[in-house]
C-alpha cells in the first residue's frame, strides 16, 4: 500500500522603561528591562468551543491565574468563522499590540490555501510551540469494528461519513489520505468544533472521526466511542489506564494496520506583527512557568500530546517547513483556491 505521510517533512526541523531612584536621585533606564502586560490579555481562539485548541486555551487561562503567572488577566476569545481565518486575520490587523495573542492549528497553513485570505503565518510573530497533538480514528462503541482493517473494510463495501473541524483542514486532510490509501469513500461532514465533532459520533449521525485525544477522551472514558488507531509513526506513550481495560499506549499505530498514514499537529502561540521584542520574551517566559505547573503536566497526559517545545529560530525553521508540506497536501487533496 502506497504510504501518505503527512510529518516525514518535518523531521529534524523542529518595551519597557525601567527606573530605579537612590535617594531623590532618579538613575537611567536599564538596558535590560522588561515588558510587562498593562491590560487584560487576549488569548484568540481560531476555532470553536469544546475543541483541542479551546480546551487547551482555557486551561492556560486556569493555570495563569491560579498560579499568579501574570501581572493582567487572561481572557479566552472564539473567534472561529471561515475556518478560523477570522481569529487569523484579526491577529494580522493588530500590528504592535502585544496584549493579544492566538493558540494556533494546522489551519493557521491549510485555512488562507483553502480560502484565498490574505494571511500566512509569517504575517505575525511566533512565540513557542506548546505541543504536538495526536489524531486517532475513533468510532462510536456500539458498532462492531475492533481494528482499523474491519472498519476499513466495511467501509469500502458501504457508504461511510466521517465528521471533522471544518473544512479543507486538518481532518479533512486525514481523510483524503484514508480514501487515497484504501479506496474507501467518505462524506465528509464539517464541525464547528471537535466537541461538536465528538458528539456527532457519539449520536450515530456519522459513522468515524479523526479527534484529537483531548476531544474524545471523556467519550472514550464513558464507553461511548473506541479508538482503532492513532495516525503516528510510533504509539502514545501514555501508559495509565482510560478505561478498565486499556490505555492511551494500547491504541496501535494505524501504521501497525496496514495504514500508512502519519499527521500530528502543533499548538502554538504567535503574537501580532511587529511587536516588541521584549514582549516576545515575556511570553516565552510565561509559556515556560505555565509547562512547570502539575496543572499543565497532568494536561498532558490526560491529552496524550506529544511535548514537544520549540522557541526562535528552532521554531521559525519547523513552520516554515511545515508550510511547504501543508501546501503539497492540500494541492494534493484539491483543496487550493484557484
Amino acid at each position: 500500500m502506497q504510504g501518505y505521510s503527512v510529518k516525514t517533512a518535518l523531521r529534524g526541523a523542529g518595551m519597557g522603561l525601567g527606573v530605579a531612584a537612590l535617594g531623590a536621585v532618579a538613575l537611567p533606564a536599564t538596558a535590560d528591562a522588561e515588558w510587562k502586560p498593562t491590560k487584560n490579555i487576549e488569548f484568540i481562539v481560531p476555532a470553536g468551543t469544546g475543541g483541542g485548541a479551546d480546551q487547551m486555551a482555557r486551561m492556560i487561562q486556569g493555570i495563569i491565574q491560579k498560579n499568579n503567572l501574570a501581572e493582567q488577566s487572561v481572557v479566552v476569545v472564539n473567534k472561529a468563522g471561515g475556518s478560523g481565518g477570522e481569529g487569523l486575520l484579526d491577529m494580522k490587523s493588530s500590528a504592535g499590540d502585544p496584549h493579544k495573542i492566538v493558540i494556533t492549528l494546522s489551519s493557521l497553513f491549510t485555512t488562507p490555501l483553502a480560502t484565498g485570505i490574505p494571511f500566512t503565518w509569517e504575517d505575525l510573530t511566533p512565540v513557542a510551540m506548546l505541543a504536538e497533538d495526536e489524531f486517532v480514528l475513533w468510532v462510536n462503541a456500539e458498532t462492531p469494528y475492533k481494528s482499523a482493517k474491519e472498519y476499513i473494510d466495511a467501509a469500502k463495501a458501504g457508504s461511510f461519513a466521517m465528521a471533522g473541524t471544518g473544512a479543507k483542514q486538518e481532518d479533512q486532510i486525514i481523510t483524503v489520505g484514508l480514501e487515497q490509501a484504501t479506496g474507501a469513500k467518505f462524506k465528509y461532514t464539517s464541525q464547528k468544533g471537535g466537541g461538536d465533532v465528538a458528539k456527532e459520533l457519539v449520536g450515530g449521525h456519522v459513522n468515524s472521526t479523526v479527534n484529537n485525544p483531548i476531544e474524545a477522551v471523556s467519550f472514550w472514558k464513558a464507553g461511548q466511542l473506541r479508538p482503532l488507531c492513532v495516525f503516528d509513526s510510533e504509539r502514545i506513550k501514555n501508559t495509565d489506564k482510560v478505561t478498565t481495560d486499556m490505555a492511551w499506549s494500547d491504541i496501535p499505530t494505524c501504521k501497525e494496520a496496514g495504514l500508512n498514514i502519519e499527521y500530528t499537529m502543533q499548538r502554538g502561540i504567535f503574537l501580532p506583527p511587529n511587536v516588541p521584542q521584549e514582549a516576545v520574551d515575556y511570553y516565552v517566559d510565561l509559556f515556560k512557568k505555565v509547562r512547570e505547573t502539575p496543572e499543565w503536566k497532568e494536561f498532558m497526559q490526560k491529552g496524550a500530546y506529544k511535548q514537544t517545545f520549540m522557541t526562535g529560530d528552532e521554531y521559525k525553521g519547523w513552520l516554515q517547513k511545515a508550510a511547504t508540506m501543508h501546501k503539497d497536501l492540500m494541492t494534493t487533496a484539491g483543496f487550493v483556491q484557484q
